[in-house]
């Protein structure tokens, strides 16, 4: 074992020091580099807000206002989309063939999930920004509940009817993005500008 060595508090100060070195004085410019820095980030991403809000703004400039009474022609799919799927909900809780909860009784599934695509459906024929925007959440579960069954697919015939009902909900989605901004503009009129 090897022992350390003290320094004995006796011999050290009885030692004269030679002075310390003044310090340097810091230079002025690399105190400022690191706030540059710190506001290059800063000012990219107000550069990269404005191009994006411009970018809206141009987006919004060319939507054209729905007409009193208009409604657009995917919002109109939608709906039927979403009564048929109503209707469907129905027939296969008839025929047995339907969700269950835990305690086994469908009844109440059924009619929850029934009631929300009816109300979904009439209020996207009613023109509700609403209705459109709660349709859209529909089909965004259902394509994330189709996409978790492809998971388990063992076979490939098996999920021919998943990636097209993905791939038909997927388009049906991005196709209400549009008449969705429309439905909640304001009435056709003079539009003021911005400040």
């Amino acid at each position: 074992m090897s022992r350390r060595k003290r320094k004995r508090s006796g011999s050290a100060r009885a030692q004269p020091q030679p002075p310390a070195p003044a310090p340097a004085p810091a230079p002025a410019p690399p105190a400022q580099q690191p706030q540059q820095r710190q506001s290059a980030p800063d000012d990219g991403l107000r550069r990269g807000y404005a191009r994006g809000r411009a970018r809206d703004e141009e987006i919004r400039a060319g939507l054209e206002p729905l007409a009193p009474g208009e409604r657009p022609r995917v919002v109109t799919i939608a709906a039927i989309v979403a009564i048929v799927f109503a209707i469907a909900n129905v027939a296969t809780a008839v025929g047995g063939n339907d969700i269950s909860t835990a305690s086994g009784d469908p009844s109440l599934a059924t009619a929850v999930t029934t009631a929300v695509l009816l109300l979904a459906g009439f209020g996207m024929l009613a023109r509700q920004y609403w209705a459109v925007l709660g349709f859209q959440a529909i089909l965004g579960i259902q394509i994330v509940f189709f996409s978790l069954y492809l998971i388990g697919v063992q076979k490939l015939w098996h999920a021919i009817i998943p990636v097209l009902a993905i791939g038909l909900l997927g388009w049906l989605f991005w196709k209400l993005v549009r008449p969705m901004a429309q439905l909640q503009m304001p009435t056709r009129g003079p539009r003021e500008p911005a400040p």
